[in-house]
């Protein structure tokens, strides 16, 4: 399988960094049927942590957030990779963008099982679309 590079917008919302605030947000999502791509989740300044959500549909994302009362950032962009799980493959990505001068703000890869992966990328606003064009991304 060739990996898939796709362009992606997200949002975050910064929720109280306590147990249970990012299973609520992903709960009232999944009940709403709001299907994330991605979702990240990590500790913010101030006692807050930041959950950031890659919709598949940004729209029904803001009505849910609408909703709730939760005060999304402005729409940002970032990538999905999703491919084979064999060794090196984040590599040549990061690889990619390195020989091309273009700083990875953060990244985070997994394993997915049955022999795949998946990456969220990020890099600045400024190198978005030389990234897209270096990444082949869709």
């Amino acid at each position: 399988m060739a990996d898939r590079v796709r362009k992606v917008n997200y949002c975050y919302v910064k929720v109280a960094s306590r147990a249970g605030q990012g299973a609520s947000v992903l709960s009232t999502l999944r009940a709403e049927g709001v299907n994330l791509l991605a979702f990240s989740g990590f500790p913010a300044k101030g006692g807050k942590s930041q959950l950031d959500l890659i919709p598949e549909d940004m729209t029904a994302l803001r009505r849910v957030a609408r909703e709730n009362g939760w005060r999304l950032s402005k729409v940002k962009k970032g990538f999905v990779i999703t491919g084979s799980d064999v060794v090196g493959a984040v590599h040549r990505h990061i690889d990619r963008l390195a020989g091309s001068r273009i700083n990875i703000t953060a990244a985070d890869a997994v394993m997915a099982g049955k022999g795949r992966y998946g990456m969220i990328l990020w890099v600045k606003p400024k190198d978005y679309n030389r990234a897209a064009r270096v990444l082949r991304a869709t």
